[in-house]
């Protein structure tokens, strides 16, 4: 009983991968039969509000409850614009222009470059002399280097080479060339807005703590957000059309379980294991992601893109060494204070 517990979060996180993986392939394949990536983001949003709020409202207690202010309000409104908006329509856009696998490997630059974010707004202690700051600083690096030399180094096809492009708007070699690197940067720009999404969580977290009912306020905005920003740029009522049933399967399943039951896994194995244990089998994602691409979607893995996608692997794991380091260090402070404060009580 006692290994079945040990090995619980592990099994979850194996499960949560897999369930990423056909999140991206299934968005990919909607996105690539014409619907409106915006319109995407709508949908799932009103899905995953739907499902969380009427949960995080009967399951809460009178002391978890927690009253929206206006400093919570706009605190809110700011993480839902940049981490589920902007960040959502920016990343189906690079998902459509560049493939599965190319969107699963750039987000794993996520703590690199939430690294790179919380040391220059004095969030991340930097000590040069340090063996797990310059461990950072040279994951980051690998990281970023990698995810330039996926974007702009293809190199032979090594799965799928007797196919052409999957995508009827890439007409020739040139154009092909723009539009992947159009999608990475799009991807790049996704988890940039992810990280920064990250960073502000500490101050909305300490406002509004009730996290369940934080994420379905948060979808709740984004749903408006989203809404609001098609209206813009996409007037036409036809941009609002689901032409499939696949399509709906797809919007149903990243909205209950993109957005629902994965922030509920995500949670609980933070909780059992933290953070660092959840990071740490991101890289997994990217290789399930590569294989069933290239099956379902056939999707060409061109060589350049494999050897990116191993340096940001590198490059990860390198960043999540030093934050290891971090959290270990951290915790030996926390007992050394907590046997100081006994001896302390014990002396009185």
């Amino acid at each position: 009983m006692g290994h079945m517990e040990f090995y619980k979060p592990v099994i979850v996180v194996i499960m949560l991968q897999f369930t990423s993986a056909a999140l991206y392939i299934t968005i990919r394949a909607s996105l690539l039969e014409g619907i409106n990536p915006r319109v995407f983001v709508f949908y799932r949003q009103a899905v995953a509000t739907l499902v969380i709020a009427p949960v995080a409202y009967f399951t809460r207690s009178e002391i978890a409850r927690c009253r929206i202010g206006w400093k919570s309000f706009w605190l809110i409104f700011l993480a839902a614009l940049v981490g589920v908006t902007i960040s959502q329509m920016i990343f189906f856009k690079g998902l459509y222009l560049a493939s599965s696998s190319a969107g699963s490997a750039i987000l794993t630059l996520v703590p690199a470059i939430t690294f790179v974010a919380a040391s220059i707004v004095g969030c991340e202690p930097i000590n040069i002399r340090s063996l797990r700051t310059m461990a950072k600083i040279f994951g980051t690096l690998v990281c970023v280097t990698s995810a330039a030399a996926m974007a702009l180094i293809k190199g032979p096809k090594l799965l799928n080479t007797h196919l052409t492009s999957s995508n009827s708007l890439l007409l020739n070699s040139t154009e092909i060339d723009n539009l992947w690197l159009l999608g990475c940067l799009c991807l790049f720009a996704c988890s940039c807005c992810t990280s920064f999404w990250q960073i502000i969580q500490v101050p909305v977290t300490k406002s509004y703590p009730d996290l369940l009912s934080l994420s379905a306020w948060t979808s709740f905005m984004a749903t408006v957000q989203s809404g609001a920003v098609i209206l813009f740029t996409d007037q036409h009522l036809e941009a609002w059309n689901i032409t499939s049933y696949f399509q709906v399967g797809s919007i149903l399943y990243a909205g209950i379980v993109g957005s629902g039951i994965t922030i509920f896994a995500q949670t609980w194995i933070i909780q059992k294991r933290g953070p660092v244990f959840l990071a740490m089998f991101n890289p997994l994602n990217t290789v399930i992601v590569a294989v069933f691409a290239s099956i379902f979607l056939k999707e060409q893995i061109y060589l350049g893109s494999a050897v990116g996608a191993v340096g940001i692997v590198i490059g990860l794991y390198v960043v999540l060494w030093g934050k290891a380091k971090d959290l270990e260090e951290l915790k030996e402070q926390q007992q050394k204070m907590i046997m100081v404060y006994r001896i302390k009580i014990k002396s009185m």
